[in-house]
């Protein structure tokens, strides 16, 4: 967002809001694949080149959704390791 913002301050805006409300809905109902790195899980965010990495923690008693990394498409991402 911050390689759109000086150019299209608009563009990043709807970017943020639709990675936080994909964020959200996660903590609504948890969907996703298992992760790259073990213990995590993966969500693709619909129709952006982004992917939610999380995880799941007891939190105040129950499961919640710990959300990591928000990662590019096009970053390279070894295996059991997080892109650079």
């Amino acid at each position: 967002m911050a390689f759109i913002a000086p150019d299209n301050p608009a563009a990043a805006r709807r970017l943020a809001d639709r990675i936080r409300d994909a964020g959200r809905s996660l903590g609504e109902m948890a969907t996703g694949r298992p992760g790259r790195v073990t213990g995590t899980y993966e969500k693709p965010i619909s129709r952006l080149p982004y992917i939610i990495a999380y995880e799941l923690r007891p939190i105040a008693g129950r499961e919640s959704v710990v959300i990591l990394y928000v990662i590019h498409t096009s970053r390279d991402w070894p295996p059991e390791e997080w892109p650079n």
